[in-house]
């Protein structure tokens, strides 16, 4: 970290703890060749990848399948300047094993909007990267940052 600019560069396990803390981020993906963001309610598999619950007929599960996508989560404080970024970029796919998707129906994360015929796309985290604010004070488990 710059001592001037404020931010630290988190690693991946402090990447992974933060994005535990909060219960809807961000998907980047492409749709009609041009960039879209959605934000999306979300879960972490037991391996670390992201998933997210959808209608099948989706544009976004027709858009992100075999894609390569972000996966963007954040809190942010802004009086005391303070929060973290997290950005997961992998290849997205839709569950098609139905044991998986058995499992899943379990253990994943719950629709917010509940619809017929739902999938879930699993992100793949090929890349992991974050960064903490450290501002005025040490909110959102950045003290171990400071």
């Amino acid at each position: 970290m710059d001592a001037n600019d404020g931010f630290r560069e988190l690693d991946r396990q402090e990447c992974v703890r933060l994005l535990t803390t909060v219960p809807v981020g961000r998907i980047v993906y492409t749709r009609r060749a041009l960039p879209a963001v959605l934000p999306v309610n979300f879960g972490l598999d037991v391996d670390g990848a992201v998933l997210l619950r959808t209608s099948a007929f989706s544009d976004l599960a027709n858009a992100v399948d075999g894609a390569v996508v972000a996966f963007e989560a954040d809190e942010v404080n802004a009086a005391a300047h303070s929060g973290w970024s997290v950005v997961v970029t992998g290849a997205a796919g839709l569950v098609a094993d139905p044991a998986e998707h058995a499992r899943l129906l379990r253990t994943g994360p719950p629709s917010w909007v509940p619809a017929p015929h739902e999938v879930f796309v699993r992100i793949e985290p090929e890349l992991v990267t974050g960064r903490g604010l450290v501002g005025g004070s040490s909110l959102y488990g950045l003290s171990s940052l400071l």
